[in-house]
C-alpha cells in the first residue's frame, strides 16, 4: 500500500505544477506564493535535509514546536513523505523543529533540533543558536530538489498523533486525519487556529486538487484580500 503523503506531492508536482497551491499572508506585509513544483521542491530539500543531516527515517517522531506557518507546513509533509511521525505540544519525540531554540534545546532529550527562523526572507537565524542546534533556513537551500528514501515508509507506520491523543497512520492520513472539502477548493485557513488544524485543513484541500490561503493573525481577512486570491471556501 502506497503512502498518500507521497501521492501528495507527485500529484502537486504534475497536475498543475505551475498553480499556486500555498500562499501565505504575514506580517510586514509578507505575501509568499508556493506553485506545486516549487512546493515539492521545498518539502524534497527538506526531506533530504532531515534524512541526510538528522538521520530521519521512517518511525522517527518530529515535533513541530512552530506556529501556523508555510515552512512548519513543509516541515510537516516532508516529514510526512519520509514516513516519520508528526507530534505536537510537549508529546515526546526524538527531533525538535522549533522557533524558540532556548539554550538548553539541544539537550532536552532530542537527537536534533531545528531552529526555523520564520520571517519570508531570513537566509539564516538572525543572532547566537545554541551549539548543536542547526539552523533550518542555513542548511535547507543545499540539499537536492528530488528526494529519494533510503528507506521505504509503510502504510501502517504512525504518521500523527493529534493533539487530543489519537494516532493516525500514514494510511489514514488523508481519510481520517485531513478536513473534508470541495473539489477544486481555494481555502482560507487563519493561521491563529494553530498548527494543526492548518495541517488538516491544507492536507483536505490538497486532497481535492484545491489550494490554500494561510493568513497571520495579524494580517485583517479583508473583502479585497479575498477577492484578489479568489477564495471560496471561508
Amino acid at each position: 500500500m502506497s503512502i498518500p503523503a507521497i501521492e501528495l506531492m507527485t500529484e502537486l508536482r504534475s497536475g498543475q505544477s505551475t498553480s499556486p497551491r500555498l500562499t501565505w499572508y504575514g506580517p510586514d506585509s509578507e505575501r509568499v506564493e508556493l506553485s506545486g513544483r516549487v512546493l515539492d521542491n521545498w518539502v524534497a530539500k527538506t526531506s533530504n535535509l532531515l534524512q541526510d543531516e538528522l538521520d530521519a527515517e521512517p518511525g522517527t517522531r518530529l515535533r513541530l514546536d512552530l506556529p501556523a506557518h508555510w515552512k512548519s507546513v513543509i516541515l510537516a509533509l516532508a516529514a510526512w513523505q519520509l514516513g516519520m511521525e508528526v507530534v505536537f505540544d510537549d508529546a515526546e519525540a526524538e527531533l525538535l523543529a522549533t522557533a524558540a531554540p532556548g539554550p538548553g534545546s539541544a539537550e532536552g532529550g532530542f537527537d536534533a533540533v531545528l531552529a526555523v527562523a520564520l520571517p519570508a526572507l531570513a537566509m539564516r537565524w538572525q543572532g547566537e543558536l545554541p551549539s548543536g542546534v542547526v539552523d533550518y533556513a542555513a542548511e535547507v537551500r543545499s540539499h537536492g530538489d528530488v528526494f529519494l528514501a533510503h528507506r521505504d515508509p509503510e502504510a501502517s507506520g504512525r504518521a500523527v498523533l493529534t493533539s487530543a491523543g489519537t494516532a493516525l497512520t500514514h494510511g489514514e492520513l488523508l481519510e481520517r486525519f485531513a478536513a473534508a472539502h470541495d473539489e477544486g477548493m481555494r481555502l482560507l485557513v487563519p493561521a491563529g487556529e494553530g498548527l494543526e488544524a492548518a495541517l488538516a485543513q491544507s492536507l483536505g484541500a490538497w486532497k481535492g486538487n484545491g489550494s490554500v490561503v494561510m493568513v497571520h493573525p495579524e494580517v485583517k481577512v479583508t473583502q479585497k484580500l479575498l477577492g484578489d486570491e479568489r477564495i471560496h471556501g471561508h
